[in-house]
């Protein structure tokens, strides 16, 4: 049974997902996972559709489902074949006549379109029972007696809506037949779930049966929708490399600006991983307005100095909780105007906001996040984790890095010699001075603190006396940023150690294999995940800053170009196989390194975008 996953997005925050055999596996999974709130408030309208077709008084059931001890019915096993192009396509045969199934989303509607069309020299029927759940995507409905049986049919639109307050749900069809249903289907069980420890059963309701008389190479149609519409759509165009289709799922709608979902199936727009992610996944594509109308949503939110870390899923106040997020906006800025030269967008709409986050800073802001006299940028207070190795098993954090992180030291100083630049382009040349200063102050306090000499390597967290010498990766920024502090031959062996100790074939590990709080599998419950998540555990967005750096210190030269090309293969072959053109959040620490986490992760593509774009890297 064929289990990789696909996804179709419509631009809002929601999407349509299921695997390839039909079989929902997750909570998460769903044909009409719809934003309430764009891109945010994701409930699962419709969960999927029971599939009979039949032919010749014979039934044949194309879906798949797992109930405790039986998989039920079993259509994969009718299923002849699978291609994204760029939507799913499923093609099943039965006795010489052949269905082909399409679901796609349409651009700007919470509107998913399944489309069947039959070849072949048989007169059939298609049975399709679509089931419902209406509740919260991280949930699960059971059955009750509070649900509304009801439903209005008009002929082209059946409308129910099973909860007060909830949206509704309009199937558009083209369905010669509609008939009440109100059956319950107990007990799914949904597997992915069960293996990361979480409520994996649920229960679905039938409302009607849609009957289609396909005749000799006829069509079905049904539109699940928020809103009444005609059932047929256009299909979204192909166009485009793998990697920018993929780019093109991430960018949301918030408000009149855009924003950039972290990760699907359950991730909303994060800040850090939405700057971290802005240059693959628009500058890469050449969507530069996009990446402008990002920068101001996000502007738009600086409070004390502190982009917002998250926007919580119910709509509530933003999260301030992050010290690099808002660096990471800097250099995001950065990377904007250097690709466009948008420098007089940068001073009128960004400039003043930049400015004012680097005095927040000096004087200090939320969390301990401040400027410590010796110029570097310290942050942390008791039970919180301000960096992206955020985890936390109950109320404590399973990596603190409380004090000073590495990678907060080189994104301060690339942000203040950002701010250099640019207040010398603006003409404003004290300002350009005072950010001068700051940066040669955080310099020449960073190797004389960070540089470990018996490992040859930097410390990954100083605090007071105290050099946290942990094998990780976020060394690696302080060679792979734009403005970086180290010299050649430090940088050079920072490279050489990570490569040495935290490079695979998908990504940098979080902690090298040695230490004896390495964690190789990330698998069981939410407790035992959050304590492997950055304790091991591959992250391929790293191998973004790895290659970057690697190049970097080998001077572009042609042999070590060859090699980053050969090291991004896995990931490439992963996009373009298993991934059904996305890159997953995390893999394994250890092989074979299974894949992670969530099934699509805006960094992990960008970084990979912007490697191919950036560096050249083909």
């Amino acid at each position: 049974m064929d289990c990789r996953e696909w996804l179709a997005t419509n631009g809002l925050g929601s999407y349509a997902s299921s695997t390839v055999a039909g079989l929902n596996t997750r909570r998460y999974h769903g044909l009409l996972v719809a934003a309430t709130k764009p891109p945010a408030g994701r409930m699962v309208l419709l969960s999927k559709i029971e599939e009979t077709l039949v032919c010749g008084g014979q039934r044949y059931e194309l879906a798949t489902n797992q109930y405790p001890e039986a998989i039920h019915p079993q259509g994969y096993l009718l299923m002849k074949a699978f291609r994204q192009d760029p939507y799913p396509i499923f093609t099943y045969e039965v006795n010489g006549t052949q269905v082909e199934k399409s679901v796609f989303m349409v651009q700007g509607e919470n509107t998913t379109v399944i489309r069947y069309e039959v070849r072949g020299e048989s007169d059939c029927l298609l049975e399709l029972r679509p089931l419902i759940a209406f509740r919260d995507y991280h949930g699960a409905t059971h059955e009750n007696g509070a649900i509304d049986e009801r439903f209005e049919s008009d002929g082209a639109t059946v409308k129910m809506t099973p909860y007060a307050g909830l949206p509704s749900l309009h199937l558009n069809h083209s369905a010669a037949e509609v008939q009440a249903a109100g059956y319950w289907y107990l007990n799914f069980e949904y597997e992915r779930e069960r293996e990361r420890g979480l409520d994996y059963r649920e229960d679905l309701f039938n409302p009607v049966v849609l009957t289609f008389d396909l005749g000799k190479g006829g069509a079905a149609t049904v539109a699940a929708s928020t809103e009444r519409r005609p059932a047929e759509a256009a299909a979204p165009a192909g166009g485009g490399t793998l990697l920018a289709r993929a780019a093109g799922q991430f960018v949301v709608e918030r408000g009149s600006y855009k924003s950039a979902i972290a990760g699907y199936h359950w991730f909303g727009d994060w800040g850090r991983d939405t700057m971290i992610a802005l240059p693959g996944l628009t500058l890469a594509t050449r969507q530069f307005d996009t990446a402008r109308s990002i920068l101001m949503a996000f502007a738009g939110c600086v409070d004390q100095g502190m982009l917002p870390n998250r926007f919580p899923d119910a709509g509530e106040a933003p999260e301030y909780n992050t010290v690099d997020a808002t660096l990471w906006f800097f250099e995001a800025v950065r990377a904007l105007a250097s690709a466009t030269q948008y420098y007089d967008f940068v001073r009128k709409n960004l400039f003043d906001i930049m400015a004012d986050i680097v005095s927040w800073h000096e004087q200090g802001t939320r969390y301990g996040i401040g400027v410590d006299s010796d110029g570097l940028l310290q942050a942390g207070e008791a039970g919180v984790a301000l960096t992206w190795m955020d985890a936390r098993i109950g109320e404590t954090p399973v990596t603190p890095r409380r004090g000073k992180p590495v990678e907060v030291q080189a994104l301060w100083y690339n942000a203040l010699r950002i701010m250099q630049d640019l207040a010398r382009r603006f003409g404003y040349p004290e300002q350009a001075d005072r950010y001068r200063k700051l940066g040669e102050r955080a310099r020449d306090s960073f190797t004389k603190l960070f540089w470990n000499d018996k490992a040859q390597c930097l410390y990954d967290v100083v605090e007071g006396e105290a050099r946290d010498d942990s094998m990780r990766p976020n060394q690696i920024f302080a060679v792979s940023i734009f403005h970086q502090m180290l010299p050649p031959d430090k940088a050079k062996a920072v490279v050489d150690a990570v490569e040495r100790d935290l490079l695979t074939p998908y990504g940098l590990r979080t902690l090298a294999p040695g230490d004896p709080r390495y964690r190789g599998r990330y698998e069981g419950d939410p407790a035992s995940r959050d304590g492997a998540y950055h304790q091991g555990t591959v992250w391929p967005w790293l191998m973004g800053p790895f290659i970057s750096a690697y190049l970097y210190v080998n001077a572009h030269s042609a042999e070590a170009r060859a090699q980053a090309t050969q090291w991004l293969s896995p990931l490439r072959l992963y996009a373009g196989g298993e991934g059904l053109g996305q890159v997953p959040e995390v893999f394994d620490g250890d092989a074979p390194q299974r894949a992670g986490g969530c099934i699509a992760q805006a960094w992990s593509v960008a970084e990979l975008l912007r490697l191919t774009v950036e560096e050249g890297l083909e």
